[in-house]
Parts: C-alpha cells; structure tokens; sequence
C-alpha cells in the first residue's frame, strides 16, 4: 500500500498540577481543515491551546514518519516530540 498523509488536530488541557496534557486527537481531511479545527479547538473552554500536524507512513504495515508540525495555537508545551 502506497503512502498515506493524517492530518490531526490536538488539543491541550492542564492537570491538577497546572502541567500541560493532551487531549483527543481529531483527525481531518486537509491540512487547512486540520489548522482550522486546532484554532478552534484552542478557544474551547478548558483549553490552553492546540497543534495541527501530519504524519505520513503505511498504515498497512504501521510504520509512520515523524509527525511534521503545522501550527501552534495557543499556549502548547515547546517539546512535541512526543506526537
């Protein structure tokens, strides 16, 4: 099976110690549907901010690249490799 592009939009929250914690990643359809859906979701209530990314690879197989970041909104933990 050929390459297949994700595009994700992700969510940040805080925990009770006030540190940064993921959400439920959403996945969209285009890059700018995912950029779109990540502002949004950064103005949600409980929200501190949100990524848009992508990640390339064969789904058949599980095998995906680095996730490649579009844009942060918000106030988002510097260190996203993690994605």
């Amino acid at each position: 099976m050929a390459d297949v592009t994700y595009y994700v939009a992700l969510p940040f929250m805080q925990d009770d110690t006030g540190s940064p914690v993921a959400g439920p990643a959403e996945e969209c359809q285009s890059s700018s549907g995912a950029l779109r859906r990540a502002e949004i979701l950064s103005r949600t209530a409980g929200s501190i901010g949100a990524v848009a990314f992508s990640r390339t690879g064969d789904p058949m197989i599980g095998e995906f690249g680095d996730a490649r970041l579009l844009r942060k909104f918000g106030n988002v933990p510097d260190d996203l490799s993690g994605l």
